[in-house]
């Protein structure tokens, strides 16, 4: 992370710079289009979304990269301890884990709720022993914790134009439709894993089941019953982007273009499984190189624009940075 950063933010001590350091970094190495969107907001706030997502990466990386080599047992162990860091970082405001540290820093700085932390927690430890969902509803029940907590999250780093009650439940919904556009891209991946994170009912009303996705993953054939259930967790990955989109407005204006630029973005890999045929089963979509860019100059057009207008006149309600 750069010092422009961290001295924007005020954050000056040097163990807390160097845990917004490590946060930054996983950021950098994992959330391709998360990190895009971040360059976009102020500067002063962009450490706060590095230490949201650290900390996310690394309890996910608990979850699933040490669960390569290690037993449930270790993962659930490893768990237990990230999770009293975490009670204790957010209790006393500082931890020798790094991306807890950095994390309670900015729960202090913008007041975030911490049973936000906590739901999330629960939901990566039910990634142990949970591998299927019979429905959306059970689905959602698990990305409330793994997705729509992370919008929550991020409103008060954000910071609104309306009281912050109005625009969580457009936030909550922008954090799942990212979430699901994650599942439907990484299908193939995380069936490798042991997990199908498409709802059971969906997939069934197409002729699909985990045997079947097994057998096209393993051979590398495709059938076009999974198109047509990939086709649909889509179409339900596009309703809830639909429903998320009018929060964008209730937003500070300077963080608008970040969360734009993520919401089409994100929105871009949709159309890449498209584009590939729905055959996420096989290979990971990835969104062209040139798109990217093309809504990242969008963005930063936006950003310059909202600038403008901020010296001009200052909204109704912005986020502050404590000292």
């Amino acid at each position: 992370m750069s010092a422009r950063e961290l001295d924007a933010a005020r954050i000056t001590d040097p163990a807390l710079r160097a845990a917004y350091r490590t946060c930054r970094a996983l950021n950098a190495r994992h959330g391709r289009t998360y990190f895009l969107a971040t360059r976009l907001l102020p500067v002063e706030r962009r450490p706060a979304v590095h230490s949201l997502y650290g900390f996310a990466r690394h309890a996910d990386d608990i979850v699933d990269d040490l669960g390569s080599t290690a037993a449930t047992g270790e993962r659930a162990a490893a768990l237990d301890r990230l999770d009293r860091r975490l009670h204790a970082g957010l209790r006393h405001g500082t931890s020798e884990e790094p991306v807890v540290h950095a994390l309670a820093d900015t729960a202090r700085r913008y007041a975030i709720d911490p049973g936000h932390f906590h739901d999330f927690m629960a939901s990566m430890r039910s990634d142990l022993t949970v591998t299927d969902y019979p429905d959306l509803a059970a689905l959602r029940r698990y990305m409330h914790g793994s997705a729509a907590v992370i919008g929550l999250q991020m409103l008060p780093v954000l910071g609104t134009v309306v009281p912050r009650e109005e625009a969580a439940p457009h936030a909550a919904a922008l954090g799942v439709a990212f979430q699901l556009t994650n599942f439907l891209r990484d299908v193939g991946e995380d069936l490798d894993r042991g997990r199908v994170y498409l709802p059971a009912d969906l997939l069934a009303a197409h002729g699909v089941d985990r045997d079947l996705l097994r057998w096209s993953r393993a051979t590398g054939h495709r059938d076009p019953r999974i198109a047509r259930a990939l086709r649909e967790a889509a179409a339900v990955t596009r309703e809830i982007y639909h429903q998320a989109a009018p929060g964008i407005a209730l937003l500070d204006p300077v963080a608008r273009p970040c969360i734009r630029t993520a919401h089409i973005l994100y929105g871009s890999i949709l159309d890449a499984v498209a584009a590939d045929g729905y055959a996420a089963v096989h290979r990971r979509s990835a969104v062209p190189r040139r798109r990217r860019a093309a809504v990242a100059a969008d963005g930063l057009t936006r950003l310059a624009a909202a600038r403008r207008r901020h010296r001009r006149t200052r909204p109704a309600r912005t986020p502050g940075v404590p000292a």
